[in-house]
């Protein structure tokens, strides 16, 4: 859709022919070189000469900094017209967004990934507007596999069978755990949807500790962590950047991983493989999906150019520039239909096919950052040599719980 298609429900407070916009987003490069400046500042000089009566600056800032930063505007009175960050729940909680129906036109807004934009919704309602999105599969290293005379592991007793083979012929790190504070929500979510549970039971609620999910960090810690088939660095310590690294220096056999580890491994010469995280007996029944959020606040109104801006933004074209850059996936239907008959694009395609039936961390509860947080700095404990998964994952629901309580 190009900008002139917008048709917005909700009319903005100016002249729309005399504004100017602030966006506030997140850097996904990994140097100056591919900053997120860099790209929206390509973007917003394509979209002034076509609006010339539209200005929008662009700040960005790194994933270290950027949702406290709109935190703090916010909290100043001065919230941005837009913030492309991590979360987007708390602030629809206030009242403080735009719907997504009163800023995008009706084929925009129908363009989402259907399980992304439901992922936007707080009580059906969508506010939160997915703008990247990636999937996960077991990465495992080409070359330790075939030298062992291993095939791909499709369930847990395989998975733990491969581990003991290539630890047996030394390689150091036979399965990477990284449940370090840097990411271990992602990697437990992961393993609880192998194990066939995840964050939330079936009416929405927290259920950090069902018996699935004690089952599922039981055999974590004696099946891989107790038989010494994590490597050296104890899980709680591991970070997933270091596991990363681990893995393009070829010390790791298996691992989970985006679609950044594969750019990243090719680069070191590492020859690899990907397959569906395996589950208790076959393929799990979901694998983890992720999604960066874009939003609109309320507080300058605007609500006609903002819209107008993101129709824009979320076209065919950007949305394909964008997920190229930085190796993620599209956030929409048409962009990633584009990608799958996109030759190109062909190694992307085991995640693309995972995206449709992907589970997303609970981001429309507003307690999930704090859920998060504790997650990052308590689960790496469950499988130390003298916890109880049962208590630690008790503990952490006991959190849960009363943080949904307070929403």
């Amino acid at each position: 859709m190009t900008a002139a298609l917008s048709g917005c429900a909700g009319g903005g407070s100016g002249d729309s022919q005399d504004a100017t916009l602030t966006l506030v987003a997140a850097d996904y490069g990994d140097s100056d070189a591919n900053s997120s400046q860099k790209y929206w500042d390509q973007l917003v000089e394509e979209y002034e000469k076509k609006n010339p009566g539209i200005k929008v600056e662009v700040s960005v800032y790194s994933w270290n900094d950027v949702d406290a930063k709109v935190k703090q505007m916010v909290a100043d009175g001065n919230a941005p017209d837009m913030a492309q960050i991590g979360a987007y729940a708390d602030y629809a909680a206030k009242g403080q967004l735009y719907e997504a129906a009163e800023l995008l036109s009706i084929p925009v807004q129908a363009d989402f990934v259907s399980r992304l934009a439901e992922a936007g919704e707080v009580d059906r309602v969508q506010y939160g507007m997915p703008f990247a999105s990636s999937t996960r599969l077991l990465f495992y290293n080409k070359k330790l596999f075939a030298d062992a005379g291993l095939t791909p592991p499709k369930s847990w007793s395989e998975l733990a069978a491969a581990a003991r083979v290539l630890k047996s012929r030394g390689v150091e790190i036979p399965y990477a755990l990284p449940l370090g504070p840097e990411e271990a929500q992602a990697e437990t979510l992961m393993w609880l949807l192998s194990g066939g549970d995840g964050y939330t039971g079936s009416v929405g609620s927290y259920g950090l500790d069902s018996d699935q999910n004690i089952k599922t960090f039981d055999w974590l810690k004696n099946e891989l962590v107790g038989k010494g088939l994590t490597g050296p660095t104890a899980p709680g310590k591991l970070n997933r950047a270091d596991a990363f690294a681990a893995f393009t220096r070829g010390e790791v056999g298996m691992l989970n991983g985006h679609p950044t580890l594969m750019k990243a491994a090719e680069k070191k010469g590492v020859k690899f493989g990907m397959v569906p995280m395996p589950g208790i007996n076959g393929r799990a029944k979901a694998t983890m999906g992720v999604a960066d959020w874009m939003m609109a606040f309320k507080q300058k109104g605007h609500a006609e150019e903002i819209g107008d801006f993101l129709d824009f933004v979320y076209s065919e074209k950007n949305v394909l520039t964008f997920s190229h850059e930085y190796d993620l996936l599209p956030v929409t239907s048409s962009a990633s239909e584009a990608m799958a008959e996109d030759k190109n694009d062909k190694d992307l395609d085991p995640f693309l096919s995972e995206l449709p039936n992907a589970e997303l961390y609970p981001v429309d509860k507003t307690s999930w950052a704090q859920v998060s947080a504790d997650i990052k700095q308590q689960i790496g404990k469950a499988v130390g040599p003298n916890a109880r998964p049962s208590a630690i994952l008790g503990q952490l629901q006991r959190g849960a719980s009363a943080a949904e309580n307070a929403e």
